[in-house]
């Protein structure tokens, strides 16, 4: 899945009581109620000052098939007007909090959006401040991010998936409560039960990356809850994890390539620069030497959008002195890194644990193999396209395995949905959009013909004026293209 970037604040080790709430009361009205949700629907909020905005906590269900059991607290922020139709915001992930960047995005809005809708976001379970799980210490964390991502060998083979297979168990050790019951299904639950305890009657949802894939299945779930809903940068939910991956590799490897018409032989610097750093780590002004796998992250967080390619091409030149150090940082700022074993939020824990959850179908370490040779085979870089199959090592020793199973999207929403898709995204490609608006029958496609994951907001004026006036109106745009 897509690695999205985000800002949080690292949360330290949970206590399993302290995830939990006081169970609601029902009113005896409600406790009547042949719904066992009819309670977490109809809650009172307190909502207090957090700056720029408000903030309330709501409970939702640790487990939807006990719902009279313990409860979970997640974090919502509303930025604006609470007597306004809400607009929910989501940055994609999987991992990434929402409040933050619900309030970050807010000020980038067209002004008439934001008086027609009050920008919400929430920190979907598993993240933030939202019953936060954690599967690492800050060194486990860097040894996992320095760990080789394309394994050679058979003996490098062994190696690495025993390194993932001991991130299940410290999941379950460090996270005992929360780990079993985050993913896709619980979250899209949660959403709706947002959607009532704010008092809204459809959800309007703007979602980004992975968080068209949270929008697809709330379709599906809720289709008579859908608003306004915009999915940017799709996710097609008829693929399994490798399928996923393949995609993602093929994407990315389109990125790179036109990053070296800009910066003519980074290719071939970066074929040489990853078949160096497999054996001999680069030094850094820093604590520790640049890896491999380091620098494979510092190079795909620059395909994520154009701004970041002058400093890639600053930092391969950097790199080509012997100085690994830019690639370093970059590669620290994809992971919410502030230093070798500090991080700024729980990403990589929910990232993995979400992605787990999802995609009970991943391979073990031969179909992996295979898939890293297959990926490799026509990949301008092969060092990258390997690494996108081995990055799915920790869900092959999952603990568990969740219910949900790839297939098109299906729902009976009479709603309209708009997706956004652009021509060279590298995490979500354009043939994902495409086929997403084939199973999605109220939908309308908008391709951006441009680079970079994401379109809207992304300095296009005409994606942002479509968009715009999807979401004021409602109406499928005449525009398909940008």
């Amino acid at each position: 899945m897509s690695h999205d970037r985000f800002r949080g604040r690292h949360l330290g080790v949970l206590l399993a009581s302290a995830l939990l709430v006081t169970p609601l009361t029902a009113p005896p009205a409600l406790a009547q109620e042949t719904d066992p949700l009819a309670i977490f629907y109809t809650q009172s909020l307190l909502w207090e000052d957090c700056g720029r905005a408000t903030c309330t906590r709501v409970t939702v269900p640790l487990d939807y098939a006990k719902p009279e059991g313990d409860t979970i607290a997640l974090s919502v922020r509303r930025i604006g007007s609470p007597d306004l139709p809400q607009l929910v915001l989501n940055p994609g992930g999987p991992g990434s909090e929402g409040t933050q960047f619900a309030q970050n995005i807010a000020s980038s809005l067209d002004p008439a959006v934001t008086a027609a809708f009050t920008p919400v976001g929430f920190d979907p379970r598993g993240t933030g401040d939202s019953a936060p799980v954690r599967c690492f210490t800050g060194r486990s964390a860097n040894t996992w991010l320095r760990t080789d991502l394309t394994p050679d060998s058979m003996a490098e083979q062994v190696r690495y998936m025993t390194a993932a297979a001991k991130i299940s168990p410290a999941c379950q050790r460090f996270s005992p409560t929360i780990a079993p019951y985050i993913g896709t299904e619980n979250t899209v639950r949660d959403m709706d039960i947002i959607r009532g305890a704010l008092g809204s009657e459809k959800l309007n949802w703007l979602g980004f990356s992975y968080g068209t894939s949270l929008g697809t299945r709330y379709a599906e779930l809720f289709p008579r809850n859908v608003g306004r809903m915009v999915l940017d940068g799709a996710v097609d939910p008829s693929l399994n994890a490798m399928e996923l991956s393949q995609g993602q590799s093929a994407g990315f490897q389109r990125a790179i390539k036109r990053f070296d018409r800009k910066y003519p032989g980074s290719i071939a610097f970066i074929n040489t620069l990853l078949a160096s750093l497999d054996s001999v780590p680069m030094k850094t002004d820093g604590l520790q030497k640049l890896a491999q796998s380091e620098a494979s992250t510092a190079i795909f967080l620059s395909m994520y959008n154009t701004s970041f390619w002058p400093p890639l091409h600053d930092a391969l030149a950097a790199a080509k002195k012997g100085d690994g150090t830019e690639l370093q940082e970059l590669s620290y700022y994809a992971n919410d890194q502030t230093g070798p074993t500090t991080f700024s939020s729980n990403s990589i824990s929910a990232f993995i644990s979400i992605n787990c959850w999802d995609f009970p179908q991943t391979p073990a370490r031969k179909g992996l193999a295979r898939s890293a040779d297959r990926f490799a085979k026509r990949a301008s870089v092969p060092e990258l396209a390997m690494a996108m199959s081995w990055g799915n090592a920790p869900c092959s020793t999952w603990f568990d395995h969740s219910l949900i199973t790839p297939a098109p999207a299906n729902t009976s929403t009479t709603a309209p949905i708009l997706i956004v898709g652009t021509t060279f995204d590298p995490a979500t490609p354009i043939s994902w959009a495409r086929s997403l608006n084939k199973q999605l029958p109220t939908s309308s496609l908008l391709t951006y013909v441009g680079d970079g994951h994401t379109a809207y907001l992304g300095g296009n004026e005409c994606v942002d004026r479509v968009v715009d006036q999807f979401l004021l109106t409602g109406v499928p745009p005449s525009t398909k293209r940008c």
